[in-house]
């Protein structure tokens, strides 16, 4: 018992009550109560909900330490935590997997890609529009625009080709980063 409760990082208030820990404590002795028989596997359900940000960060780190000896399941609709703690992530749909494979994989999973482009003058729309494999160009300020293109399509130098083409420069072309909660939607509605 020592042991887990040293674990979990239940030593500086074994003293208390249950009832007057806190709700990153009473997250940490629910830990300890599922660890104690030494599980092979540990399902977790929203184990990080309602936590400050300190004690979200304790919790976490927790779980990827004992993720390192044991399974561990997580349950959650909170993306941001798969991301923080997870290295496979299970998409399910109405009670159907409709993903399966390492978290950072999944950012992978579209056909499509978004670049932002920021040029010292504007540009021609329809010229980037008849760039192969745009599919939408949104104008988002001066000289700046958003453009999703199809990801088999070579479309960062064709927009830098263009741009030089055009006698603009380039300040910025970026491709967004694909978060999961992306992926999430996109597999689930």
């Amino acid at each position: 018992m020592e042991d887990i409760i040293e674990t979990v990082g239940l030593t500086p208030e074994s003293h208390k009550r249950i009832g007057e820990l806190s709700k990153g404590y009473r997250q940490r002795v629910g830990l300890a109560q599922a660890l104690i028989h030494d599980p092979e596997v540990l399902i977790l359900d929203e184990p990080t909900s309602g936590l400050d940000p300190n004690q979200l960060e304790d919790i976490r780190n927790l779980i990827k330490k004992i993720g390192k000896k044991k399974t561990v399941l997580l349950s959650t609709h909170i993306m941001q935590e798969v991301e923080a703690i997870c290295t496979r992530a299970i998409i399910i749909k109405l009670g159907e997997v409709v993903a399966d494979s390492p978290v950072e994989e999944f950012k992978t999973i579209s056909d499509k890609e978004v670049f932002y482009l920021h040029v010292d003058s504007p540009l021609d729309i329809k010229k980037l529009k008849k760039i192969a494999g745009v599919d939408t160009v949104a104008e988002t300020g001066k000289g700046r625009y958003k453009i999703t293109a199809d990801k088999s399509k070579s479309t960062g130098p064709a927009i830098t080709a263009l741009a030089a083409a055009e006698n603009c420069t380039v300040q910025e072309l970026r491709k967004e980063e694909r978060k999961l909660e992306d992926v999430f939607k996109s597999l689930t509605r």
